[in-house]
């Protein structure tokens, strides 16, 4: 099973909205409007990105970052530090379709720009994404698969027709897992993305995602993952950033709420389906993971049946 794959499709990548920014220098523009997550590529000249006070980095023709935990951050050309940044929703507003000019007339530059969301918005999985994903121009195995996707997403959104919202959806949700799968090798920060570096972890990892209601024990997940069990914990918890059972609980309690928000699956059936052998083991397990009995929040999330 594809670990990457199946996390996009438990997130729900459901929105994408291009704009073509035609920059001169010196100009800076702030992302940072709740739950959009940023993309943006380098088409011509140079620009700066960054996150907080976190030092700046410089992104040059040809690169491409996405910021796939929505945190906040900042691009400028590389002489705008100290100008105080407008937002880009308001850059936005002040244009008309997908092309947008900004910026005081010097040094140019040319930056693609979108955004997306993710319905699950309170998915455990984002906190295993990194901040930033950088995937270099000059990296000649991602060139050829990068300029393809860019050049068909903007043909898409600067010249709209029916359909376009579904198609830039599918079109950026194909591109944000190909890069994430290009930058498994670097990652720094821990989460399950960095999980899939090591291929023990990984597919223990597929196993726990395909099939979380098998009667998975840290001797079996080693199994799996073809390490010693003591080995295996310890691996797992540096690259993923906690214990595997723990990370089963809630890949289990996840599926659990998924069914009682979207289903009138019986609570017997959902218990067995995550891996409980009672009604009663599941209630306790599940009031532990989000504070309330299964029926509350079946209430509490629109559903009429418990």
């Amino acid at each position: 099973m594809d670990v990457l794959a199946a996390m996009m499709r438990e997130l729900h990548f459901i929105a994408a909205g291009y704009r073509r920014l035609e920059l001169s220098a010196p100009w800076a523009i702030s992302f940072d409007q709740a739950g959009l997550r940023g993309i943006h590529v380098v088409a011509e000249g140079r620009c700066e990105i960054a996150f907080g006070n976190d030092p700046p980095q410089l992104l040059k023709t040809g690169d491409l970052v996405i910021a796939p935990r929505a945190d906040p951050h900042v691009l400028r050309s590389p002489d705008a530090r100290k100008m105080t940044p407008t937002s880009s929703a308001k850059v936005a507003a002040e244009s008309t379709g997908g092309r947008i000019v900004f910026g005081g007339g010097g040094e140019p530059a040319v930056i693609v720009c979108g955004a997306f969301v993710f319905n699950e918005s309170d998915h455990p999985a984002l906190s295993g994404l990194p901040r930033m994903v950088h995937v270099a121009g000059t990296d000649d195995t991602a060139s050829r698969w990068l300029k393809g996707y860019v050049e068909t997403l903007m043909a898409e959104a600067l010249a709209p027709g029916p359909g376009s919202e579904v198609v830039l959806a599918r079109l950026s949700a194909a591109l944000i897992t190909r890069v994430l799968r290009h930058g498994v090798e670097n990652m720094h920060e821990t989460g399950w993305l960095k999980g899939l570096s090591d291929p023990g972890v990984a597919r223990a990892l597929a196993v726990v995602h395909d099939a979380c209601g098998e009667k998975w024990t840290i001797e079996s997940l080693a199994l799996v993952a073809g390490q010693s069990r003591a080995a295996f914990a310890e691996r797992f918890h540096a690259l993923v950033g906690e214990p595997p059972m723990h990370y089963l609980f809630r890949r289990r309690m996840r599926e659990a709420s998924r069914l009682l928000r979207n289903g009138r699956t019986g609570l017997a059936r959902i218990a067995e389906t995550v891996g409980y052998g009672s009604e009663a083991a599941f209630s306790t397990a599940f009031k532990r993971y989000s504070g309330q009995s299964p029926g509350e929040y079946r209430l509490g999330s629109g559903r009429d049946d418990v």
